[in-house]
C-alpha cells in the first residue's frame, strides 16, 4: 500500500467532528480517523452522503440482526467508494490553478514528491508530460482509519436477554470494520480489552499476506512505554502486529484524559526512541510463533511506526519531535476544529471556539465514564446542563445509551449523565451521614456529568441539517485558546509545515511546559481530594506522582538545548518556576483550594 508524504494525521475527535473527515481531506493525501462509537450517527451520516452523492441507500433498522456492525460496514464502504471516485477525478485533472491535483501537491511538505512537482512546472512540454503522468500515479490518498474506545463495550440485549459477547459494542464495531473494504488501520484507545484483542485475529484481513503488511493494521494509542509493551505482547501472542504506537499526552489532549502518575510526554518519547527497535524485535519473536500456528511464515519483522499527538502548536515543535525524538509522524487535532474544510463544527460553536479563553476550556468531570474530560464550557450542551440543574431537573434523557455502566441502583446499567441516575444519586446523598462539604463535592461531581455520547454528534447533525435542535458538546483540548480564527486547509497545513503561522496567542508556552502546567493543576486537585477520606487516595500514590513530576523537570532541564532552541532561557525559567510550585504542594494541607477552582 503506497503512503503519502504528509508527516501529520488528524486524530479522532469526539464522535461527529471527524465522522466524515476522510471525504474532506483524504484525496489530498491526509490521513484521519473516524470514531465507531455512535452507530446512530454513522447511519445518519451514511444516509446524508448517499443521498447527496447519488448513491443508493437502504436503511439498517435498529432492531435488525447485527445492525451495529452492518451499519458500520455499510458506512465505511460508502466512504471508500466515494473516496475512490474523488481520487480518480483528481488524477485526471489538469495541473492548473485551483484544480484538486494542483492543491494536492501544493499542500505537501518539502519532499521528493514536491521537488518533482516543482520540476514539472518548469519543464519543457515533452518532459513535463512525462512528469505529469508520474505525479498523477503518485497522488495517493490518505487512509480512512477508524477508532474504537476499548472500554466502551456494553452488552447488547434482545428482549431482555444478552445477545452474546460478539454483539457487544466494541466487538460489533471491530466486526464492522473487519468486514469492510477498507485497507487502513484500526486505532485502539483507552486501555486493554482482552476479549476484543483476542477477537481481532479471527479476521484474515489482520494477517500478513505473502510476507507483506496485512490489509488492515492495528494502531495502539498509548500514554507510556510500559503500556505499549504489555498490550503489544498480548496482541503479538494472538498473531496481531502493531503497525504504529500512537503516543498521546496523557493530559494535554482533547476529549478523555488518562493521567499516568505524572509521566511527561518528553521522557516517554525518550524511552521509545531508545528502545523502539528492542520492542519491535521482542514483539516479532512472539508474533512469528503465533503465526507459525496459523501456518504463516514471516522471516523478518513488519514495520512499526511511532507517532505523537497532544498539544503540538508550532512548526518548530512538530519538527523537534520528528528530528530529536525520531517519531515517524505527528497528530494535530484541536486546531483542525477551526478548519470547516476538514471537520464538522456548527457555526455557533465555531464562533465560540474562536473566542475561547483559558477559563472557557476545562478538564472537567463531564464524562459519565468517570475519566477527566476536556470540554468547552461555553457550549450549548453545558448551557442546557446548567439550565436543567436550575430547574431542579438535573440529568439528560438517555437517548443512545453508549455510556451506560452504573448498576448501583438498577439491575441493568444506567448512564451517570442520565436524569434517572442523577435523581436517585442525589436523593441518596441528601440522607447520607457525611460532612456537608463532602456532600457538596460529590453532588457537584454527579451534576457535572453530560450526555456526551449524544451531544458530541451535534456539530455534524446541525451542520448537515439532520438535527438542527441538537445541543452540541465540544471536546477541544486546551490548545484551542492559542488559535482564534477560522482557517482554510491551506492555512492550517501551512502552519504545520512552517510556511506561515496562524497562532494568535503571543503568551503561549512550549508544548512541554503547557503539559507540565496542566499536570501541576491536576496534581493540586488530587491533593485536595485526598483531604477527604471518602476519596481514599493512597499517600504513596501522591508521593510517587510528585516524584515523577520533579524527575520529568530534571529531564527537560538536561535536554533543553535540543528541545527548545529559539527560546531556551524562557523554557528553563518556566521549568524552575513550576518546579518550585510542585515542591511547595504539601500533602498535609487541609483542602488548600475550593473545589470550584479545580473542576
Amino acid at each position: 500500500m503506497k503512503t503519502t508524504s504528509h508527516t501529520f494525521h488528524i486524530p479522532v475527535m469526539g464522535t461527529g467532528f471527524t465522522i466524515d473527515t476522510p471525504l474532506k481531506v483524504a484525496r489530498y493525501g491526509i490521513s484521519s480517523v473516524i470514531s465507531l462509537v455512535d452507530d446512530v450517527l454513522i447511519e445518519q451520516i451514511r444516509k446524508y452522503h448517499a443521498e447527496t452523492s447519488g448513491e443508493p441507500y437502504e436503511p439498517i433498522p435498529h432492531n435488525s440482526p447485527d445492525y451495529r456492525a452492518r451499519r458500520i460496514t455499510a458506512y465505511l464502504n460508502l466512504v471508500h467508494r466515494l473516496l475512490e471516485k474523488q481520487v480518480q477525478k483528481l488524477q485526471s485533472e489538469p495541473f492548473s490553478p485551483g484544480s484538486d491535483i494542483t492543491r494536492y501537491y501544493e499542500l505537501l511538505p518539502e519532499c521528493a514528491q514536491k521537488e518533482k512537482y516543482h520540476r514539472m512546472l518548469q519543464s519543457q512540454p515533452e518532459e513535463k508530460a512525462k512528469l505529469e503522468n508520474e505525479l498523477r500515479q503518485e497522488a495517493v490518498p490518505g487512509t480512512i482509519d477508524v477508532n474504537i474506545m476499548t472500554k466502551l463495550d456494553k452488552a447488547l440485549y434482545q428482549n431482555g436477554v444478552p445477545a452474546g459477547p460478539e454483539y457487544s459494542d466494541a466487538m460489533s464495531a471491530l466486526r464492522g470494520f473487519a468486514l469492510s473494504d477498507l485497507e487502513s488501520s484500526l486505532v485502539l484507545s483507552a486501555g486493554m480489552n482482552p476479549h476484543l484483542y483476542g477477537y481481532i485475529s479471527q479476521f484474515e484481513d489482520f494477517l500478513p499476506i505473502n510476507g507483506k503488511l496485512p490489509k488492515k493494521s492495528i494502531i495502539l494509542k498509548v500514554s507510556d512505554y510500559r503500556s505499549a509493551e504489555i498490550q503489544g505482547k498480548f496482541l503479538a501472542k494472538k498473531g496481531v502486529w502493531i503497525s504504529e504506537f500512537r503516543i498521546e499526552s496523557s493530559l494535554n489532549c482533547g476529549g478523555h484524559a488518562f493521567a499516568n502518575k505524572g509521566h511527561f510526554v518528553g521522557p516517554i518519547l525518550e524511552e521509545f526512541r531508545t528502545h523502539k527497535e528492542d520492542l519491535r524485535q521482542s514483539l516479532f519473536s512472539l508474533y512469528s510463533k503465533a503465526l507459525h500456528h496459523k501456518n504463516i511464515v514471516l522471516e523478518s519483522p513488519l514495520p512499526t511506526r511511532v507517532t505523537v499527538q497532544g498539544g503540538i502548536g508550532t512548526a518548530e515543535e512538530d519538527q523537534m519531535l520528528r528530528d530529536f525524538y525520531k517519531v515517524d509522524g505527528t497528530g494535530w487535532g484541536t486546531p483542525f476544529l477551526l478548519v470547516p474544510e476538514a471537520t464538522n463544527v456548527d457555526d455557533t460553536h465555531l464562533r465560540r471556539l474562536c473566542q475561547a479563553e483559558e477559563k472557557d476550556v476545562a478538564l472537567s468531570d463531564s464524562s459519565p465514564l468517570g475519566v477527566p474530560f476536556w470540554t468547552l464550557k461555553t457550549s450549548e450542551s453545558e448551557a442546557v446542563r446548567m439550565e436543567r440543574i436550575e430547574q431542579d431537573k438535573p440529568g439528560s434523557p438517555c437517548v443512545k445509551r453508549f455510556l451506560i455502566s452504573d448498576t448501583e441502583f438498577t439491575e441493568h446499567p444506567l448512564c451517570k449523565a442520565s436524569s434517572a441516575y442523577q435523581k436517585m444519586k442525589i436523593n441518596q446523598l441528601e440522607t447520607a451521614p457525611m460532612d456537608q462539604a463532602l456532600r457538596e463535592v460529590i453532588k457537584n461531581q454527579v451534576l457535572a456529568k453530560s450526555c456526551i455520547c449524544h451531544d458530541l454528534a451535534g456539530g455534524a447533525t446541525i451542520k448537515y441539517g439532520i438535527d438542527t435542535k441538537a445541543t452540541t458538546a465540544v471536546c477541544c483540548g486546551p490548545n484551542i485558546v492559542n488559535f482564534s480564527k477560522v482557517a482554510t486547509l491551506e492555512e492550517m497545513v501551512g502552519h504545520i509545515y512552517g510556511r506561515g503561522s496562524i497562532m494568535s496567542n503571543p503568551d503561549r508556552k512550549h508544548v512541554f511546559i503547557e503539559e507540565l502546567k496542566i499536570y501541576v493543576n491536576y496534581f493540586r486537585k488530587e491533593v485536595w481530594k485526598s483531604s477527604f477520606e471518602y476519596f481514599k487516595i493512597d499517600p504513596k500514590y501522591l508521593a510517587e506522582f510528585k516524584e515523577n513530576l520533579l524527575a520529568g523537570i530534571e529531564y527537560y532541564q538536561a535536554a533543553a538545548e535540543k528541545i527548545c532552541k529559539t527560546d531556551k532561557d524562557k523554557f528553563l525559567s518556566d521549568l524552575v518556576r513550576l518546579k518550585s510550585e510542585i515542591e511547595n504542594i504539601s500533602f498535609s494541607e487541609a483542602r488548600p483550594e475550593p473545589v470550584s477552582a479545580l473542576i
